[in-house]
């Protein structure tokens, strides 16, 4: 398999859940139901605050040194992102409890699941900053709308390394199976979080806005 056709794969696999984890209503779920400025900024630095840890925490017990470079490079990414979206908020209180999909990152423990499970992150990060560049859009808040728009350009580039990395680690069948299966596991525990958050406050999950 190839970089570009596990990316495939994965996308192609995962196109439900990835259409509606950058739908309006992933915003409404992150939030509680607060579709203000604050909220949404406070959940997005929640977000980034406690994938810097994730990726931190993998790349100081990183044996293989591509990967360690992989994921320090995305920690100091995630750490730059917490701090350009506190910036925006008057005060910042974090909130470093994991969500579903950290929980599970932080669970795997082989190189190349977190290396597939770092791609299928990606993949869901792309479909969020989406939405909150679209929401400050919406705001008439250009300027805040150009701070997610530098931090999805971030996230593509994330994106490319690890597939980079990928191509490096896979060298059987049986590695990108196992990436594969790990990315798909990444977005399928955002994507049961989503559903379960909106459930939660009476909101049909199904129906993309």
């Amino acid at each position: 398999m190839t970089p570009s056709e596990f990316l495939e794969a994965v996308r192609t696999d995962n196109e439900t859940a990835l259409s509606r984890l950058g739908s309006s209503k992933a915003l409404y779920a992150d939030t509680g139901g607060e579709l203000d400025a604050e909220h949404v900024l406070r959940a997005a630095a929640d977000a980034e605050l406690v994938a810097m840890e994730t990726f931190e925490a993998w790349a100081q017990e990183e044996p293989n040194e591509d990967a360690r470079e992989t994921f320090d490079t995305t920690a100091d990414e995630e750490r730059a992102h917490t701090q350009a979206i506190t910036a925006e908020l008057d005060d910042y209180d974090p909130d470093e409890t994991p969500s579903a999909m950290h929980a599970h990152l932080r669970e795997l423990e082989t190189t190349v699941e977190r290396a597939g499970g770092l791609l299928g992150r990606t993949l869901a990060a792309e479909q969020s900053k989406q939405q909150l560049v679209g929401f400050f859009v919406g705001q008439a808040d250009p300027q805040t709308a150009d701070v997610f728009r530098d931090l999805k350009a971030d996230v593509d580039d994330q994106r490319d390394r690890t597939l980079d990395l990928l191509d490096a680690l896979c060298d059987t069948d049986d590695a990108w199976n196992r990436a594969k299966t790990a990315a798909d596991d990444t977005i399928q525990a955002a994507y049961d979080d989503y559903v379960e958050q909106l459930q939660a406050q009476g909101v049909d999950p199904k129906p993309v806005c």
